[in-house]
């Protein structure tokens, strides 16, 4: 009797000895769905960082400001942001955050966040792309610097500027007219027959002097600075600059008095258009070219 109840223990023993790998075993094929779920849930469910506008041109207070997290892979061309928010500029620098689902966020894709500042004709852009969430990258103290771009209307100024320090290498005739309430004289600009620009100095006497400077291109003007002076050797009294984009849209549009800037109004942008080609077609004998 006794030999039989310590057989029994001993195959009581031998089963739970023969159970034990089978319970490692188990406990084993569970680590990946642990460590996967890891890994999905140590993706942030947040970015986070500061925007600062570089150089001296800074936002009026009517701008707006738009900051996406976006997901610029080449197979989410199209798709919409992760986050996204609105609001009007403020101050700068100034911090952000963009909230959202980390579910959302497809793993080996490149994320990154975008600052969209607009003011009026200005745009603001991102010299360097601020990357997130992908390994190295920073997800929280992300800095984010914007800077102004020209308006259409600067660049038109800037490329008018450019064109009047080329005038040296330009072949040049003169002209003059007297008529019966000013004494008009010019000098006209060619490159390759080609009219590119007409100064004219027009003086009416006790009503004033102006110095003109018309820029042409394909026989039409695209830019135009006009001072108004008391006379010919006086300071300017006002000065006013219009310029027009390739589809003819009026993009310079400036009245300045001292440091004063106002907007030119579109009745006196076409006076002076008007008188641009006034001068040029009496400056080339009608032919306008």
């Amino acid at each position: 009797m006794r030999k039989t109840v310590l057989s029994l223990m001993s195959i009581a023993a031998l089963a739970l000895v023969g159970c034990t790998p089978h319970s490692s075993s188990q406990t084993n094929a569970d680590a990946p769905t642990s460590a996967g779920t890891a890994a999905v849930t140590s993706v942030p469910g947040e970015v986070s960082g500061t925007i600062s506008v570089r150089g001296t041109v800074q936002p009026s207070d009517k701008a707006q400001l738009v900051i996406n997290l976006v997901d610029v892979s080449s197979t989410a061309v199209g798709s919409p942001p992760l986050a996204s928010k609105t609001s009007p500029a403020g101050t700068f620098p100034q911090p952000f955050k963009l909230t959202f689902n980390p579910a959302e966020v497809k793993p080996g894709d490149l994320y990154v966040v975008q600052a969209i500042l607009t003011d009026g004709e200005r745009h603001y852009s991102m010299p360097i792309q601020a990357p997130v969430l992908a390994k190295g990258s920073k997800n929280d103290a992300v800095a984010i610097e914007l800077i102004a771009e020209q308006t259409p209307g600067e660049k038109v100024l800037a490329d008018f500027n450019a064109e009047q320090k080329q005038l040296g290498a330009m072949k040049v005739t003169h002209g003059t007219k007297l008529e019966k309430d000013a004494s008009r004289g010019w000098q006209l600009f060619r490159q390759d027959r080609e009219v590119k620009f007409i100064r004219e100095l027009v003086d009416y006497g006790a009503k004033g002097f102006t110095s003109t400077d018309y820029a042409f291109k394909d026989g039409k003007p695209w830019a135009i600075v006009q001072e108004t002076k008391s006379s010919s050797d006086a300071k300017p009294s006002a000065i006013d600059r219009a310029g027009w984009s390739d589809d003819g849209s009026l993009v310079l549009k400036q009245h300045q008095v001292g440091s004063d800037v106002q907007v030119l109004d579109a009745a006196a942008a076409e006076a002076l258009k008007k008188q641009a080609m006034d001068i040029l077609s009496v400056a080339t004998h009608g032919k306008n070219k």
